[in-house]
């Protein structure tokens, strides 16, 4: 390991606990074993072998160490927003399994970071396949997907844009009252945002041929904050 050979590395540390199982040194040879393949980037690996000391070391110092280098084992396979969200899943609840457990752990803070990020990755997909329905004109769809931002992601930096997206919607369909609705929710929360912004426009821009008085009520509540007359 020293020579950073991780792959190497690992097979030797399992080697200690397998000619050694009752040492004081076998139960530390086997976080090093999955300490290696997590440096080797064989996260399955990594993941078994810390699951398998979770399980046999239940009262160990380095139980929470394991907890965190599980969630990182899956956090560092989270791949871009466009594709399948199962490992931001499968992180995501490895870091709440771990604050759970250790909610003012040496790794919390970092655990709650990455959770949010994990949260937000979570959300962004949501309102790529929203927007994928909204350009197809399947608009309940496109509601679903908006609403599980708002509901389930309510720290994420996406709730902004899923209400203006549901506001699109709305309108779409011609629900009018629920338009007006979320747009006040929008205004009301995030008044500073752009896509709280995008909306008053969307609701004052007579180009846009929006049904008589949408938004009124909200436009003329928060009038002075975006200088809208």
């Amino acid at each position: 390991m020293l020579q950073g050979d991780a792959e190497k590395a690992a097979p030797q540390f399992e080697e200690v606990e397998r000619q050694h199982p009752y040492s004081d040194l076998a139960v530390r040879a086997q976080i090093m074993a999955a300490w290696s393949f997590y440096q080797d980037n064989n996260y399955p690996r990594a993941v078994a072998a810390l699951d398998r000391f979770i399980e046999l070391n239940p009262a160990d110092g380095m139980v929470e160490y394991a907890y965190y280098l599980k969630a990182l084992s899956y956090y560092e396979q989270i791949a871009d927003v466009e594709r399948d969200a199962e490992m931001t899943l499968l992180a995501l609840n490895a870091f709440d399994d771990l604050l759970l457990r250790y909610p003012e752990g040496t790794y919390s803070r970092d655990a709650r970071l990455k959770a949010d990020l994990a949260r937000s990755h979570l959300a962004g997909k949501e309102m790529a396949v929203g927007r994928f329905y909204i350009e197809r004109r399947h608009y309940a769809a496109a509601l679903r997907r908006f609403e599980r931002v708002v509901r389930e992601y309510q720290t994420s930096n996406q709730v902004p844009e899923a209400l203006y997206r549901m506001v699109e919607a709305y309108l779409a369909l011609g629900l009018i009252e629920e338009a007006d609705r979320v747009g006040s929710v929008a205004v009301y929360n995030y008044p500073d945002s752009f896509w709280t912004s995008e909306l008053l426009a969307l609701a004052e821009d007579p180009e846009r041929s929006l049904p008589q008085g949408i938004f009124q009520r909200t436009v003329d509540s928060v009038a002075s904050l975006f200088d809208v007359e």
